[in-house]
């Protein structure tokens, strides 16, 4: 397991789950007080220089060009339809 710091609060990564078509990496850590802390990251996102780099490599091998374009296409007809409506 990888340690991080994160907005003041050490962080150690405890599971990454990859989620759905557009590759959606969840991430599970444990904070400092023992407490979880989940987030997720979407192809669409940079990744932090500090990231732990499990995750940046992860983020390299799933997020492919035809994964980004599928994810922005996505996002421009879900935006379009909500438009329209």
């Amino acid at each position: 397991m990888v340690n991080i710091l994160l907005e003041d609060m050490f962080m150690k990564l405890n599971k990454i789950e990859v989620i759905g078509e557009y590759k959606f990496i969840q991430i599970l850590e444990i904070t400092d007080s023992g407490g979880y802390h989940r987030r997720f990251l979407s192809p669409d996102m940079t990744i932090a220089d500090d990231e732990h780099q499990e995750i940046k490599d992860k983020a390299e091998e799933l997020w492919t060009d035809e994964v980004k374009s599928a994810w922005a296409t996505f996002q421009a007809e879900q935006e379009a339809k909500f438009n329209s409506e």
